[in-house]
């Protein structure tokens, strides 16, 4: 049975990584994954997944004005889509989350979605807010603070290692911009605007 999963959680929890596996484990049983990414990021090049542990795979782009029923639709006519795989999904709009539920209720094609919950003002994104109101199964992937405990927020700060407070909600980075704290710590350093 098709569901729409959201794998969830801070930076540095390997979503990716667990991304990429699922898509080995479809081409390995000769099933086809389809695999899509943010065209915001493109850290690791244009129309890639990558890990930080150095696994990759290819993908295809999405904006915000990309009509993923659409897409997916005519591909599964052209070929069979066993699954798809969404990364970055925090970056996903309200309409396109619509769009994979209705991949998941029309086509019976389970869709994975992976992303980052909140943002560095411990704000919902969007597509994260609906794939928690709408998703089947939500599942959080773990990462810890600084202190052992389970990392649940995320800090921007910037080339001077200064907390950021304000600013636009989408910033592409990784270990360079971001650290993922426990809510106490979020606080703590919000407050005091120093990294631990």
């Amino acid at each position: 049975m098709a569901q729409l999963y959201f794998y969830y959680s801070t930076m540095n929890a390997g979503k990716s990584t667990s991304l990429l596996q699922s898509a080995y484990n479809y081409q390995e049983r000769g099933m086809n994954a389809l695999i899509f990414t943010a065209a915001i990021d493109n850290r690791m090049g244009v129309g890639k997944v990558s890990s930080r542990i150095g696994l990759n795979a290819d993908a295809q782009l999405y904006t915000p004005t990309s009509n993923l029923f659409d897409t997916i639709i005519k591909q599964h006519n052209e070929q069979t889509i066993d699954c798809v795989l969404i990364d970055e999904s925090q970056f996903l709009s309200k309409q396109q989350v619509h769009q994979l539920a209705s991949i998941v209720d029309e086509l019976k094609i389970p869709v994975l979605c992976y992303g980052i919950r909140t943002d560095f003002l411990g704000e919902l994104f969007e597509g994260s807010k609906y794939l928690l109101a709408w998703a089947d199964k939500l599942i959080e992937l773990k990462t810890i603070c600084c202190c052992g405990k389970k990392a649940t927020m995320v800090v921007r700060y910037d080339s001077n290692k200064n907390v950021i407070k304000d600013g636009e909600q989408v910033e592409v980075g990784g270990n360079d911009k971001y650290m993922s704290y426990c809510r106490k710590h979020f606080h703590q350093v919000m407050t005091s605007g120093n990294l631990l």
